[in-house]
């Protein structure tokens, strides 16, 4: 999204398959852009293999192996989706007593639009920056290694991007014609594994 960092009350890292997601946490708190940090996340269907204690806790685990000291770290362990990452993230704040006028939030590259939107409209109290690793797509396809995947996600991003304002899960955000028209190549081109089948059910696990 072009945010300029700034130093934030908190950051919040987003559950996902990424581990650079906790990377680019860690780099921030060095870079003294905030003094705590939640990873949020459970497990899913990409994640339970490779993260079987769950991404939170895995995240954490990198972080401290990247000098995070473990008191700078707070866990959220049970969302599964990016409402539940911030509606129980903002709940183990309070159990805390953090007071919080600004978040950091961090995700994968793609997400960065569609978390902001989400958390926007579930805390909106607060001022949220986006920040994700600086990366090109083409190096993030291979720092992943399924060009698949990700292009499955990004397409599954994006259509919760039109279809979630509707839903009351998001606040609006502009979509460009052309962006729409990307969306809608990828999806006739069979890239619909991360679309979401009944847009009721407001199930938006992307990992």
């Amino acid at each position: 999204m072009g945010h300029d960092l700034h130093p934030c009350s908190v950051a919040i890292g987003l559950g996902s398959h990424d581990i650079g997601v906790a990377d680019t946490t860690a780099d921030l708190y060095h870079r003294g852009m905030m003094p705590l940090i939640v990873f949020s996340g459970a497990t899913s269907r990409t994640t339970r293999d490779r993260m079987p204690r769950g991404e939170a806790e895995h995240y954490r685990e990198r972080a401290m192996e990247l000098g995070v000291p473990g008191g700078a770290i707070l866990v959220e362990s049970r969302a599964r989706n990016t409402g539940e990452n911030i509606r129980f993230s903002r709940a183990l704040l309070d159990e805390h007593r953090a007071i919080v006028s600004s978040v950091l939030l961090v995700s994968k590259p793609y997400e960065e639009r569609r978390a902001y939107a989400t958390a926007r409209k579930l805390w909106p109290e607060v001022e949220w920056i986006s920040a994700s690793t600086p990366i090109t797509l083409a190096a993030y396809v291979d720092s992943i290694g399924d060009a698949r995947l990700v292009i499955d996600m990004l397409a599954g991003a994006q259509q919760r991007l039109m279809i979630y304002p509707q839903q009351g899960f998001m606040i609006e955000q502009h979509i460009p014609d052309d962006v729409a028209a990307a969306y809608e190549r990828l999806r006739d081109a069979g890239f619909t594994s991360r679309l979401v089948a009944d847009t009721q059910s407001g199930s938006d696990r992307l990992t």
